[in-house]
């Protein structure tokens, strides 16, 4: 029933419940909340940082999940625009290469403790423009899981794609979400939907 909508892609052991938490700290009247479940708690097997073809076909069963969402919002009447999209950990992750092979004029996407897919060498022969689309990446400098570098690229990336993107590194921060993302996240949605 909303005039927008929120995509929220849980991590590793995590479930819909888990995301939609979140839903309570961004809220907005126009805001519907969706999130997908991923087969057995996991979205892909490995590390996000594994050759592609050890994870699938979980990344590419992950990303149509997402891209059925996104036309189902839309069969409804929401604009690309309108909507937004949030991940944490291996759900930031599958956000992020979801955005960079599906690349639109969205709402706005939050990239929490992730990045796009694939080991160092990945070719990264992106096609299409997110033509402006506000894209935020915060992460720790130290995280176990996500190495800096490849916050960076992604970043890099999404630039190149003409996204509006804001990086956050968060020196010693553990593998969490913390309000002054929360904070990027809820102002983002009220610019947006303003």
């Amino acid at each position: 029933e909303g005039k927008a909508a929120m995509i929220m892609v849980h991590g590793r052991g995590a479930a819909p419940a888990n995301i939609l938490e979140l839903a309570d700290h961004l809220p907005h009247p126009d805001l519907s909340y969706l999130a997908p479940a991923a087969a057995n708690h996991t979205w892909y097997p490995y590390s996000f940082l594994a050759p592609i073809p050890q994870n699938e076909p979980g990344i590419s069963s992950g990303i149509l999940t997402i891209k059925s969402l996104v036309d189902k919002v839309k069969e409804e009447g929401i604009p690309s625009e309108k909507i937004f999209f949030l991940g944490f950990s291996q759900g930031a992750c599958l956000t992020s290469e979801f955005l960079a092979r599906n690349p639109d004029t969205y709402g706005g996407a939050l990239i929490y403790s992730g990045g796009v897919i694939g080991p160092e060498d990945t070719p990264r022969n992106y096609e299409g423009s997110l033509k402006g689309t506000p894209i935020f990446l915060g992460c720790s400098d130290v995280d176990a899981h996500v190495p800096k570098w490849r916050v960076d690229e992604s970043a890099e990336i999404f630039e190149k794609m003409e996204a509006d993107g804001t990086k956050r590194i968060y020196p010693g921060m553990p593998h969490t979400i913390i309000e002054d993302e929360i904070l990027f996240g809820k102002e983002m949605i009220e610019n947006r939907l303003r």
